[in-house]
């Protein structure tokens, strides 16, 4: 539950209603116990009223006139239950008593109070009774105090409680589950623009997208809009730093040139040394810009470069450059639509070097296949050049390294290649072609 936001705010929501809904259920309960409780004692005053209304004294006993009461005071063992006690000098029990208690007798206090009483008995068959009794004087001459007992039992209290109790919590369950599934539908809805901004942070990260798009609540409209100014920030310091290291490039390969030229008019050994120093000056100062670049690239977001344009026009470019020699520079069928999760210029720089390199070495024909690996794509280009032996194969990548000068070059396209791929998480291999030359395979991770 800690790792879910959605498992919280339901647990937390489930929690509170499940509470609410229990002081519900037992409030009402509560309520509805206590008002069938005082429908009762109103019964029951009603019927100790009728029994006094009814009563009379003559021939030394108790006389009722006719009662309108209710029919279960007849059934015997009904619950409902009426006596009358003879009080005083000579005090007797159940002097009178209703059909329903039978041969029963109601057990009650030996000195009543005054007024009416709220009493619970021990009624028949060892069920509880609430009673009401009250002390009534007749005017008659020789008639005792009499006390009249109206009682009732609980289980007839009991019995609707325990119905209502019953559909009652039917109720509330069928509530807690609509408000379950509402809650959980309520939270789908609340918590899908967190997943819609999750997909579109997952395009910016891949390279699909170049900023955050889409419509979003306002609550979270200020995160995406410092988000996006967030990425303008970032790509806008990416351009500045390209443009400072292209600046810084020039500014030093013109004086690096001049130093060259002047030193190439001169056949003396404090001249040979200027130029071996300038070239090497330049070499290097290539080799940093190239690795500070893709530094940059690799760490700017939403950064995916298209691989088939590119590479279609560098085949066009190198056929035109290599034309005398009538190479042909081809691309395999079955190119997927990749993209390149890097700047399109770090694309160009490695296959330039590569495809270039390629060209030198052909006899007549270069091949280029691209193919998609999991999460890279993958570049193989292919001569049928004369190769190169596997024990030389390493050594070709290292700076200034040049198996062969016949065809031109300074030994540093291979070293940047190298550099740039690993940079951004590949790699490059040198492998036998099976056109009969060179095979270059460059893996760079896929957008």
């Amino acid at each position: 539950m800690n790792g879910s936001l959605r498992w919280r705010l339901l647990v937390g929501t489930l929690a509170w209603v499940a509470l609410a809904l229990a002081v519900t259920g037992w409030g009402l309960t509560a309520l509805f116990r206590d008002h069938v409780t005082a429908q009762w004692q109103a019964q029951l005053a009603v019927q100790l009223n009728q029994l006094s209304g009814a009563l009379d004294w003559a021939g030394g006993k108790p006389v009722l006139a006719p009662l309108a009461t209710d029919e279960r005071l007849a059934q015997p063992l009904s619950g409902w239950y009426w006596q009358i006690d003879r009080l005083g000098a000579a005090p007797q029990a159940a002097v009178a008593r209703s059909r329903s208690l039978w041969d029963q007798t109601l057990t009650l206090p030996a000195a009543p109070g005054p007024g009416d009483q709220r009493l619970q008995l021990t009624g028949p068959q060892g069920h509880r009774l609430l009673a009401l009794t009250r002390t009534v004087d007749l005017p008659d001459d020789d008639a005792p105090p009499l006390r009249l007992t109206v009682a009732g039992d609980e289980a007839l209290i009991a019995e609707p409680v325990a119905r209502f109790s019953r559909l009652l919590w039917l109720a509330l369950g069928v509530l807690a589950a609509g408000l379950l599934l509402a809650v959980a539908l309520q939270l789908r809805m609340a918590l899908a623009p967190l997943a819609l901004l999750r997909r579109r942070l997952a395009a910016v990260r891949t390279g699909t997208a170049e900023r955050l798009e889409g419509r979003f609540p306002q609550e979270l409209t200020p995160l995406v809009d410092e988000f996006n100014h967030v990425l303008a920030e970032n790509a806008a310091m990416v351009q500045r730093a390209r443009a400072q290291a292209g600046n810084l490039a020039h500014a030093v390969h013109t004086p690096l040139t001049i130093l060259a030229n002047a030193a190439a008019r001169e056949d003396t050994p404090l001249a040979r040394l200027v130029g071996e120093q300038a070239e090497a000056a330049r070499r290097q100062v290539d080799w940093h810009l190239a690795h500070a670049r893709a530094s940059a690239a690799v760490r700017a977001t939403g950064v995916a470069t298209p691989v088939l344009e590119p590479l279609q026009a560098l085949l066009r470019t190198m056929a035109r450059l290599h034309g005398d020699r009538a190479v042909a520079f081809e691309l395999a069928p079955g190119a997927p639509p990749a993209r390149f999760r890097g700047e399109a210029q770090d694309l160009y720089e490695m296959l330039g070097n590569l495809i270039d390199n390629a060209g030198k070495w052909a006899r007549t024909r270069v091949l280029v296949e691209v193919q998609r690996e999991g999460a890279h794509v993958v570049f193989t280009i292919d001569d049928d050049g004369p190769g190169i032996p596997e024990a030389k194969r390493e050594r070709m990548f290292e700076r200034g390294v040049q198996l062969g000068d016949t065809r031109g070059g300074a030994g540093l396209g291979l070293d940047i290649v190298r550099t740039l791929a690993q940079t951004y998480g590949g790699g490059v291999q040198a492998l036998a072609a099976p056109l009969g030359g060179l095979r270059m395979r460059l893996t760079l991770p896929a957008a």
